[in-house]
């Protein structure tokens, strides 16, 4: 691939995918796939690195969301610009970056992760400081923008913007977030936080110093029988800026049951829908993928993030698992996943 030219690649270049050739397909097939043209808004990037997430195996597993086969899957993504898109110039070939790959919402291969080239959008992607290692950059996207849509988004609890250095003075409110040690809850820590707001979480007893490390001020455990209570005692006097569910099923109507019995907002974003809450508190499931057609992704990708990864004032959790290296690798690291991880996150090396 030639890196002096925005508009040209060398023929000698190819692309590779892992591709799930029909529904519940098991193994990914490696197979050539087209050497994409990044458009208007977009960059091509070589993948470093790419992070494996839950609905990776229940997507070849389930075939739940509609796709048309052959496909690929994946959505985190790092590695380096090789070539920008018409009236791209925030990015140059040779830059380093990691974004999410939004092949889900538009249903384009060229748009996601499972391969050795990726288009990004580029309200969707950031720059990454050189002290960071790709396969630590790739845990970020997903979390980050999931958690991002449940915080930010008009549609959601629309809270202010996070900010390098974070907001000062602190808004006075408290943001409780379900589950902050896995990916999505370790990212929404650190954005509320960056935000002005007062983070309380929870967690598993072995996860309660890295959900601390990232910002939260209290954290409860989880599978106590009191967790509760022991939240609603927690958050006396204090005004909620409303919750954030990062786990889902059983989670969700614990999380309902604080918000409704403490002061402040009764709005909760969840990883999960299908709860019927009770009258008086919102449940609203997000999807991560809509930062890009929204000026949150901006503000998150471009406004906050390289700034904050430069300062190390945002740190890339939880930490990369690395369970192989090459494409060959991504059905073992899938496959891994599918066994659980505790604030860690299953990441290829390519």
């Amino acid at each position: 691939m030639s890196t002096s030219s925005t508009t040209t690649t060398t023929t000698t270049t190819t692309n590779t995918a892992a591709w799930l050739l029909e529904p519940k397909a098991h193994p990914f097939q490696l197979r050539e796939a087209p050497l994409w043209q990044p458009a208007e808004n977009e960059i091509l990037i070589r993948n470093h690195a790419v992070a494996i997430n839950p609905v990776d195996g229940s997507l070849q597993t389930k075939a739940w969301w509609p796709m048309e086969y052959p496909t690929i899957l994946g959505q985190d993504v790092a590695g380096e610009v090789v070539q920008v898109g018409p009236g791209v110039t925030r990015f140059q070939p040779g830059d380093r970056v990691a974004g999410l790959a939004v092949g889900m919402a538009t249903k384009r291969d060229q748009d996601h992760a499972f391969q050795a080239y990726t288009i990004l959008q580029t309200n969707m992607a950031s720059e990454l400081p050189d002290t960071l290692s790709y396969e630590a950059a790739a845990v970020i996207p997903l979390g980050l923008s999931t958690a991002a849509c449940g915080l930010f988004q008009d549609t959601h609890l629309a809270l202010q913007h996070p900010a390098e250095p974070a907001r000062r003075p602190p808004t006075k409110e408290t943001l409780l977030i379900w589950g902050g040690a896995g990916s999505v809850g370790s990212n929404a820590i650190q954005l509320a936080v960056a935000a002005g707001y007062e983070v309380v979480t929870t967690a598993s007893p072995r996860n309660f110093d890295h959900a601390t490390r990232l910002g939260a001020s209290r954290v409860f455990d989880y599978r106590s029988p009191t967790v509760v209570d022991d939240l609603v005692a927690w958050l006396e006097g204090r005004t909620l800026a409303g919750a954030m569910d990062c786990i889902g099923f059983a989670a969700t109507p614990m999380t309902v049951a604080v918000v409704s019995r403490s002061q402040g907002s009764k709005f909760v974003a969840t990883v999960k829908g299908g709860f019927e809450a009770p009258d008086g508190v919102t449940v609203k499931s997000v999807f991560g993928t809509t930062l890009k057609d929204n000026a949150v992704g901006k503000a998150i990708y471009e406004d906050f993030l390289p700034r904050a990864l430069k300062a190390g004032s945002f740190v890339p959790a939880p930490e990369p698992l690395v369970a192989g290296q090459g494409l060959h690798s991504i059905q073992a690291a899938v496959d891994r996943q599918a066994q659980g991880t505790s604030a860690q996150k299953v990441v290829v090396v390519l």
